[in-house]
Order: structure tokens, then sequence, then C-alpha cells
């Protein structure tokens, strides 16, 4: 590299921290800072405006129009994995499953606990957004607290279901298809790498902290769950939230095709008295619930394809390839080390700048399998810790917790996990 390439990396390199500084302080909104950075990139490294050319790189058509589209697969998935959260919902199937787990588990707070660790997995699987968070939340909470389980507790279990939830949730693996070129199927095959040991480890977490916290205040009366049109729910509607993910896994079938077969069996199982009515006020609604995370995939877009620009990947692929891990040891070190980079934003979080990482670590000659298995791993520590998560601030408020003692006590746990998955992913694909 000469010299000037040297300080347009160090620039770029500058621009990324202040930026990431910007993020975890929350001066500057993820969703604004990814297109900005984007195009600071670009105009360090001397990408044109407008050219001529069409096979020159630019930042008008190259970064902001064509990466504007870039992730439109993971966008469709993201609307209708919110589409078919919002049916489980509008039938009552969610709060029906909640009713269920809280019948079963009776006044025992570690039942109690594992029941909606559980049951929580399950429907987030289904729909992790914001929205459904709270629809969960608001009952399970409660009754949580109701049976002697302490705030912080209450807190942990909601969210390790979210990062159980996630890693299965279908609608949300379109990022890894759109970015690293992978097929659903192979997606798939490694999930159960970055899930199992996620599952062990925040029950060991759960339980240890109900032995340790003690009983916590009695407060909330349980509130009533009915179905979404007070008509009860089919016993068998209960698997209609597993129903993709059984497609996706068995029969390999696309995010989509398997969503929208997942939202007919539900109608059916359920046949609400106004189906055409539950599927339309759904998708509006679904819509909605993930605006902002549509929105952030734009950015996520743009960004990618400035990194990914000749001018710009010429100055960052040297330092990349610097730090690549080319061993299984590396790998594993690599990653659990730095797995706290993945929350605030950081450069390991796919939903801020790890989705440009992970090109460039595949660039740099890091195969595509091993990036998608690392950050899906790492992205345990982000879904479950990162105080910036919107349902990381509801839950924390909504229970009365510090949202950083749920960072401090939930991260160790959290990388152990990290560590016992990349344990046996390194063993997979190097």
């Amino acid at each position: 590299m000469t010299t000037l390439m040297w300080f347009q990396a160090i620039g770029i390199l500058l621009v990324f921290l202040v930026f990431v500084g910007l993020m975890m302080t929350r001066k500057l909104p993820t969703i604004l800072a990814l297109p900005l950075m984007a195009v600071l990139f670009a105009l360090i490294a001397g990408v044109p405006f407008m050219s001529d050319d069409p096979e020159t790189a630019t930042i008008a058509k190259t970064i902001l129009a064509d990466g504007s589209m870039r992730l439109s697969g993971a966008i469709a998935g993201l609307v209708f994995g919110a589409w078919f959260g919002q049916v489980l919902n509008k039938v009552g199937i969610t709060k029906s499953i909640i009713r269920k787990a809280a019948e079963l588990a009776g006044d025992k707070p570690v039942l109690i606990a594992v029941l909606f660790f559980a049951t929580g997995s399950i429907i987030f699987s289904a729909a992790s957004g914001l929205g459904m968070v709270i629809l969960v939340g608001t009952i399970v909470i409660p009754i949580m607290l109701t049976a002697g389980i302490s705030q912080f507790v209450a807190s942990i279990v909601v969210l390790s279901s979210v990062g159980v939830g996630v890693l299965f949730n279908v609608s949300n693996w379109a990022v890894y298809v759109d970015v690293l070129g992978l097929s659903v199927a192979a997606i798939a095959d490694y999930t159960l790498v970055a899930a199992l040991p996620l599952i062990f480890i925040s029950l060991a977490m759960i339980v240890f902290y109900i032995k340790k916290d003690g009983k916590g205040r009695r407060a909330w009366a349980m509130p009533k769950a009915t179905g979404g049109e007070g008509k009860k729910v089919p016993t068998i509607a209960l698997i209609s939230p597993i129903v993709p993910v059984v497609l996706v896994f068995a029969f390999k079938i696309d995010i989509v095709p398997a969503v929208v077969i997942g939202a007919l069996v539900t109608i059916l199982l359920t046949l609400p008295k106004r189906p055409i009515h539950v599927l339309s006020s759904a998708l509006v609604e679904g819509i909605q619930d993930v605006a902002g995370a549509m929105a952030l995939m734009i950015g996520i877009g743009i960004l990618l394809n400035s990194v990914m620009a000749p001018q710009v990947s010429s100055l960052i692929s040297p330092l990349i390839e610097a730090v690549l891990p080319t061993s299984p040891i590396m790998y594993i070190l690599f990653f659990t080390l730095l797995s706290p980079l993945a929350i605030y934003r950081g450069p390991l979080n796919v939903w801020g700048l790890g989705s440009g990482i992970a090109a460039l670590f595949v660039s740099a000659g890091m195969t595509p399998i091993a990036a998608m298995l690392a950050l899906r791993v790492v992205s345990n520590v982000q879904a479950v810790s990162d105080p910036t998560n919107s349902h990381n601030v509801w839950v924390a408020d909504f229970t009365k917790s510090d949202i950083n003692e749920i960072l401090k006590k939930t991260l160790p746990w959290m990388m152990v996990a990290v560590l016992v998955s990349m344990v046996i992913g390194a063993f997979m694909v190097f």
C-alpha cells in the first residue's frame, strides 16, 4: 500500500471508531449512522459520486441506489415473519401457549421460569420483534413476579428466550443469504451449533440466579389470557409457531413460502370468524412492527456496498487480512474474546457493522460458512445482553431492573455459550 492509501485506511478506521462511539453513547441512531458511515468511507476512498462508465463503482448508483436494495430478500423475509407473528397473536395462539405453560408450572418458581423460557423461545422463533416481546412480557413477567421470582430473573427469562427464538426464526436467516450468498439449507445445518449451548447455558443461568436471589416480591395478579377473538384455541393449533421452522429444517423450503404455509396452517387450525380480515390486518400491523428493522436493513445494505466497492475494499482488506483467524484455535479465541463487540452496535453485530465485516472476512479468505457461524454465535451476546436492544430497554423498564446490571450479570454466561459453540463449530468449518 502507498502512503496515501495508508492515510485513507487510517481515515476510514477513525470514521469507524467515531461512529461506533456515537452509536454506543446513543448520540446518533444506528439507522442514520450506517448510511452516513457508508458515504464517508466512499468519499475517503475516492469513490466518485457519479460516472458515465457503468462499470465504475459510484456513490449514487452502487452505494445508495443498489445498496438500498441489497438486502431486499432479507427485508421480504422480515415482513413475512412479522405478518406470521401477528396472525398467531390475532387468533389467540400466543396467549394460549403462555396460559398452558402457566397451568403446567403451578406455583413452582424454577418450573415456571423454565417453562416460560421454553414457551418464549417457541413464540419468538415465529416472531421476535419488539411488539411480540411486549405482548409476551406483559403476560409472563407478572406471573413470574407473583410466583416470587425476582425482577432480574424475570428479565433474563424473557431476554434469553428472545436469544434462542431469534436463532430459529427463519425470517432472520435471509440476512446471511443476502450478505454471504449461502443457501437456507446450509444455514439450517449449523443452527443447532449456535442454539444448543445457548439453551443449556441460559437454563443454568436462570436456575443459578433463582437459587442465588431467593424470593422476589410478590406483585401483580396473573392477567387473563384469552384467544384473540375470545374463542378457545384448539390444542392442535399450538403447533403453529414451529410449522415454518419444521418446513425449513426438514423439507429445505425457502423462508417466505415456509412462513406463508405456516400462516395458512394457523388459519385452518383455528378457523377464525373473519380469516381474510385476520390475514390482511396482520400484514399491515406486522409491517408497522418491523418498520425500524427494515430501515436498518436498508442502511446495512448501503454499508455493505460501500465496504465492498473496489476503492474501499482495497484499503480495508489488508487490515482485515492482518487479523483474520486462520486456524481452529485462533478462530475460537478470536470470536470468543471479541464477542462483546457484538453489543452497542459494534463491529461483530450483524444488525450493525458486522455484515460488512463478515463480507470482508470472506473476501479476505474465510469461508462463508465460517463467517456465518461466527456471526450467529456472537449474536447470542447481542440478543441477550445488549443495552441498546429495544427489547432489553423495554424489559428492564417493565421489571424496574437496571439495564446495565442485566449486561454485567448475563455477559459472562453468554461468553461461555459462545466459547462452547465456537469449539464445536471450529471442528466443523476448518
